[in-house]
């Protein structure tokens, strides 16, 4: 999964939180949480251990909140 730190937060490192969330919003995955500057990265996410559906991607950096939808094929 790729996600991006946004370039208005540049010149300082945040806390950086990626979390996948389940169609109830129960969090169901901790992917990323470290400091991190502004820039694109990549991260892996095995869907494995969970079932086809719909689930939502939180990503939380400083001030800057995103949440998105994906759908998980199998």
């Amino acid at each position: 999964m790729r996600f991006g730190v946004p370039s208005n937060l540049t010149g300082k490192f945040y806390q950086v939180k990626l979390s996948v969330f389940n169609a109830l919003g129960k969090p169901i995955q901790h992917l990323v949480n470290k400091r991190l500057n502004a820039g694109s990265f990549e991260v892996e996410f095995s869907g494995i251990r969970f079932a086809s559906g719909m689930y939502f991607y939180k990503l939380e950096a400083g001030s800057f909140v995103e949440t998105k939808r994906m759908i998980l094929l199998k």
